[in-house]
């Protein structure tokens, strides 16, 4: 039984592959023995082998002593406040946005914040000695000792009513939504919030069947919510994605909007309110040259991280500031959330453009010139072999140099898929694709090429 490994946003793998039962079970014992809360609250998306997993993870915390509280199906952000507002730590069974087959487990520190590395491999290490058969563990409580699981079904009353807040009185009357929920953790609760502050609201992609979840619809495939935005003469289209961390948007033209442009419009209106901390915005180094261009350009500090809103979190809190997120639509308002929250992204971008009484289109126009990026997804056998693959790197520093300042070239490995991302920015008709399809075919080669040597060679 292969050990869970900490990616960029938490433990994911097939299920009841990778992610068995038993590794789950094992998994939430490392976790209560390391974190020693007496209370933990578990949720999860609407996956097939979602309560299976969780009923793992359940019996692993209780097993050790800790009380927990079942939430059921709840968005990975909502999980995170009630964490924050209750100062227990979280823990959602989710993959986010992969396929339904692929599960997940994301865990968050009391104060609704992801767990540091540091606690991850403390957890990954004990998590080794509980599977080791031949080293013997501190003893099971027993009787009283042993926690209990209880449930809790009306969660999500308080997360919603804790979103209306934030706008403080302001509604959205007058405004028609198209929401997509991905068939995922929102979809019971994505029209209502809406629909609370006064918004007409279509709802599409809420009807879970464990098997459908980011299956042709949310974030990550917004052509149907695109059609719907067009056909129902909506004012915009808001697209979340299996767990409701992140959020794309449609204008009323049928335009997707990413995270990139998103952003950019948060942190212009923050800094014309003078609420933007610092005058500075966290991004990732995935954000498009044209965001940090158009950034400069009015005066705001760009501060860039490693991909993950762990990171975007911990720039966020190390200098006090309010803004922060990733392409992906991950954003981040630090003064209203500790992660990423798509149904929250949704709302103040419609509360913006009640405000502001222009649409969408009008509201980014001229914001961002986007320089021409392509993302390759390559799979591979495993991502941690482009570390040592110097004629990737070899041919990654000829191609920058050909490219010089105009452009850039970015590879890592994915923290959650068995994947290398290439990302390439370039001007010019044609020039990004050629060079990602270029390093993507030599990333192919180089990674299947080490596995194989490395099979044969044990």
């Amino acid at each position: 039984m292969g050990r869970a490994r900490f990616g960029t946003d938490g433990v994911r793998g097939v299920a009841n592959a990778e992610l068995s039962p038993e590794l789950v079970l094992a998994l939430g014992r490392a976790t209560a023995r390391k974190l020693l809360a007496t209370s933990f609250l578990v949720g999860r998306d609407t996956r097939r082998s979602g309560p299976m997993l969780q009923a793992a993870l359940s019996a692993g915390l209780a097993g050790e002593g800790a009380d927990v509280i079942d939430v059921g199906i709840l968005p990975t952000p909502a999980i995170a406040w009630l964490s924050a507002d209750r100062d227990i730590p979280g823990a959602v069974i989710s993959a986010s946005h992969n396929p339904f087959a692929d599960n997940g487990i994301k865990l968050f520190a009391r104060g609704g914040t992801k767990l540091s590395v540091e606690t991850e491999t403390a957890i990954e290490e004990e998590l080794e000695q509980v599977l080791d058969p031949g080293i013997r563990g501190p003893r099971s409580p027993e009787g009283f000792g042993v926690g209990r699981v209880v449930s809790e079904p009306g969660a999500a009353d308080a997360y919603l009513a804790h979103l209306v807040s934030l706008l403080e009185g302001r509604r959205l009357d007058g405004l028609r939504l198209v929401v997509d929920g991905a068939n995922g953790a929102a979809a019971e609760i994505a029209a209502r919030l809406y629909e609370e502050v006064g918004a007409e609201v279509v709802a599409i992609g809420c009807e879970p069947d464990g098997s459908n979840i980011n299956s042709g619809c949310g974030s990550t495939h917004t052509d149907t919510l695109a059609t719907a935005v067009v056909e129902h003469g909506a004012d915009l289209g808001l697209a979340l994605d299996g767990d409701a961390d992140r959020l794309l948007a449609v204008d009323a033209t049928g335009a997707t909007i990413g995270g990139d442009e998103l952003l950019a419009l948060f942190t212009v209106d923050l800094a014309e309110r003078g609420q933007l901390a610092g005058n500075t915005v966290v991004v990732t180094v995935m954000t498009n040259l044209g965001f940090k261009l158009a950034m400069e350009h009015r005066g705001i500090t760009v501060k860039e991280t490693p991909v993950g809103d762990r990171h975007v979190l911990a720039a966020l809190d190390a200098d006090g500031l309010a803004l922060g997120g990733e392409q992906s639509g991950h954003i981040i308002f630090r003064r209203m959330a500790t992660t990423g929250d798509g149904l929250l992204t949704g709302l103040i971008l419609a509360d913006l453009m009640a405000r502001s009484k222009k649409p969408l289109a009008e509201l980014l126009d001229g914001l961002v010139t986007r320089v021409p990026q392509v993302l390759v997804n390559v799979q591979v056998p495993d991502p941690d072999l482009l570390a040592a693959a110097d004629a990737v790197w070899s041919a990654v520093a000829e191609e920058e140099t050909r490219l010089g300042e105009q452009g850039r070239v970015l590879l890592r490995p994915s923290g959650t898929e068995p994947l290398v991302r290439v990302m390439v920015e370039a001007p010019g008709d044609g020039v990004a694709e050629e060079v990602a399809q270029r390093l993507s075919a030599l990333v192919r080669h180089e990674l299947h090429a080490a596995a194989s040597l490395g099979r044969s060679g044990n």
